[in-house]
């Protein structure tokens, strides 16, 4: 395995953790505060899986993009 290939693994996987687990912060501490709920918490499955998705994906690609000029893997043209 090159260097390159490594370092392309490397920032696709953390920024798609990123996206995962921030979008799992929006869930735990904005969605309380913007819509507040009496009773148990069911925001997956008020939210939506789709959704969800739609809403990790365009933070990881964000972090991505940043990972990508800092770690010089050349994903995004230049």
């Amino acid at each position: 395995m090159s260097g390159l290939l490594i370092r392309r693994l490397f920032v696709v996987s953390v920024s798609s953790l990123v996206g995962f687990f921030a979008t799992l912060a929006i869930f735990e501490l904005v969605f309380p505060i913007l819509i507040p709920q009496e009773g148990p918490k069911t925001m997956f499955e008020d939210y939506g899986w789709g959704y969800t998705f739609l809403t990790a994906l365009p933070i990881a690609l964000f972090v991505m993009a940043w990972l990508d000029y800092f770690m010089d893997t050349r994903i995004h043209a230049d």
